[in-house]
């Protein structure tokens, strides 16, 4: 796996930033060391970890409804993983070392979104 440079990180991470923050009543801020997006400033649904305790991976870690983790870990374990600390609660791990397929990420990350937002957040 070929890793990012650090202009091709920053410019993901402002794509993904003006992803997550265009979703309502979101927020970012450092969370465990990573930029991270939170619903309502308390709930986070999505993680950005550059090479984190040097996993060799630059990846975004974020919530997923249920089933979808065992799905898309299934189907390509080289793009998905069990995300430490986390995966057990079902989040969802998604290396981007290879490139990001912008479309997928979108509607993952609405995904994540919709996992955690109160329901009066989500389109009816």
């Amino acid at each position: 796996m070929a890793y990012p440079t650090p202009s091709k990180r920053a410019a993901v991470l402002a794509r993904i930033r003006g992803i997550c923050l265009a979703l309502p009543e979101t927020s970012e801020r450092p969370s465990h060391g990573a930029p991270s997006f939170f619903v309502r400033e308390k709930k986070c649904f999505l993680m950005l970890l550059d090479n984190h305790h040097d996993d060799g991976r630059f990846a975004i870690w974020c919530a997923a409804p249920p089933g979808n983790q065992e799905l898309l870990v299934g189907a390509n374990a080289d793009r998905f993983f069990r995300p430490p600390y986390v995966g057990h609660r079902g989040w969802l791990g998604v290396s981007m070392n290879d490139g990001v397929d912008w479309d997928e990420l979108e509607g993952i990350v609405e995904d994540a979104f919709a996992s955690v937002a109160p329901k009066s957040l989500l389109p009816s």
